[in-house]
């Protein structure tokens, strides 16, 4: 996914690991779907009531840390989060976000910009972060044009498909 999103920010610190994101307990469920409604329980249990798809997840450095899963980055665009902006990301969740067209932005001052609740509006094609609470806005290093039009594919597997000619 490229383009504007708009939602609420819900706000976490350093290190949310895979596990936090998608607790061990559910690895034996495959399907994203079946995981969003336990997306970020690891660190608020009430997180999949509490927000709404296009919401934004705010997060610290080294975002997606521990575990490999790509189970992951999965439930949360199955959940239908609007992007993930952090100060870092763990590398194999990077790729894997990137690989399944998650929507992802690295922005440091825009993760000490944003609180808890504001309402921020994402153009991911350009890297532009608006906090609509305060109209403050932050620029991140967008995406090369070859990830992005990945990403907008809907991840590695949909673009590849449509490069051969099979979608």
């Amino acid at each position: 996914m490229t383009g504007r999103v708009v939602g609420r920010a819900w706000t976490f610190g350093d290190d949310v690991n895979t596990d936090a994101i998608t607790p061990g307990k559910y690895l034996t469920i495959r399907d994203p779907a079946q995981l969003a409604p336990h997306v970020m329980e690891g660190v608020d249990p009430e997180f999949a009531r509490k927000a709404q798809p296009g919401d934004l997840l705010v997060a610290g450095k080294n975002f997606g840390c521990g575990s490999s899963r790509e189970t992951a980055p999965a439930a949360l665009k199955a959940f239908g989060l609007g992007c993930v902006i952090a100060t870092s990301f763990a590398r194999i969740f990077l790729r894997n976000a990137v690989n399944i067209g998650l929507p992802i932005l690295e922005c440091p001052a825009a993760v000490q910009g944003i609180r808890d609740g504001d309402t921020i509006e994402v153009d991911v094609t350009a890297g532009r972060i608006v906090n609509r609470t305060t109209e403050v806005t932050f620029e991140a290093t967008p995406f090369p044009p070859f990830m992005q039009e990945l990403m907008a594919a809907g991840g590695l597997v949909a673009f590849t498909r449509r490069r051969l000619g099979l979608d």
